[in-house]
């Protein structure tokens, strides 16, 4: 196990001062530096930037950055909510790490792909069929983990199979260190 130990500060973001959502970072006392090349290598739309190091990540619209001692998320309810994430993040972590010998470490350095471009891959009809209120607002979702690309269902016409695949490309799930998505 790598990580055992962590103090957890939560607090209101100091550029939104009365937010009704918190942010928190788990003060590690183990230095998690080695273990960032193979979280690289699992996580979907990971920005790895080893000069730093820190790899950042977005998860169901929280930010995730990942440093040697710590671990910082945003977007968080409260409390008890930073906590159930802090330590699911650290079972991550710790479960990769576990797992080092069957992942092969990604030291590049990636970019995940934008609204805008996941946008400009879509149909653009402005259908309604995905819930949200047009293409761009489910394309911000979609760069934000908050949404699934099956949601979309004009992309299974065949006259967006380029598309389809395009986007599925850009957004393809990986996730051995978590095991099957629930």
């Amino acid at each position: 196990m790598l990580i055992k130990d962590y103090q957890l500060e939560v607090f209101t973001p100091p550029c939104e001062p009365g937010a009704e959502r918190f942010s928190a970072i788990a003060h590690l006392t183990a230095d998690i530096r080695e273990v960032l090349p193979y979280l690289n290598a699992i996580l979907r739309g990971a920005v790895y930037r080893p000069e730093v190091p820190a790899l950042q990540w977005r998860k169901a619209g929280h930010y995730v950055t990942f440093q040697p001692n710590q671990i910082a998320i945003s977007n968080v309810e409260d409390r008890e909510a930073a906590i159930r994430e802090v330590e699911g993040l650290i079972k991550l972590v710790n479960r990769t790490w576990e797992r080092r010998d069957e992942i092969e470490p990604n030291y590049e350095t990636r970019r995940r792909p934008t609204a805008l471009e996941l946008y400009k891959l879509l149909p653009r009809t402005n259908c309604k069929a995905c819930g949200e209120p047009s293409c761009f607002v489910f394309a911000n979702k979609l760069a934000a983990g908050q949404v699934e690309l099956e949601q979309c269902t004009p992309l299974a016409e065949p006259q967006y199979a380029e598309q389809r695949a395009r986007l599925a490309e850009l957004l393809a799930v990986d996730l051995p260190a978590i095991g099957p998505r629930a």
